[in-house]
């Protein structure tokens, strides 16, 4: 027999299934690859304003350094050495997995 949820648990599994039908409205919208890029960006900017407010301003040079990360990714990629975007992709995709967003 199942037990009842937590809160703690139903608010877990209500959050991941709004990130789930958030991604999946912006897929119908803008198509597969821009609509989850999209979501997640929507989704990053509102957790990167809430940790800014709560006193954890370093989260914007993370931030900084992501976008660093991933422009030199996209340069190098188009310069013809994929190494580095190679490098990211299977990097973001053990994390994600690993450590998927709550």
């Amino acid at each position: 027999m199942n037990r009842p949820q937590t809160s703690v648990e139903r608010r877990q599994l209500n959050q991941r299934n709004f990130y789930v039908s958030g991604e999946a409205e912006a897929i119908e919208k803008r198509g597969d690859d821009k609509g989850t890029a999209e979501n997640w960006l929507r989704i990053t900017r509102k957790w990167l304003a809430q940790e800014s407010k709560s006193g954890r301003a370093d989260v914007w040079l993370g931030w900084a350094m992501v976008c660093r990360l991933f422009l030199t990714a996209m340069q190098r990629r188009a310069a013809g050495d994929p190494r580095v975007w190679d490098d990211l992709q299977l990097y973001a995709r053990d994390v994600t997995a690993q450590f998927p967003p709550k």
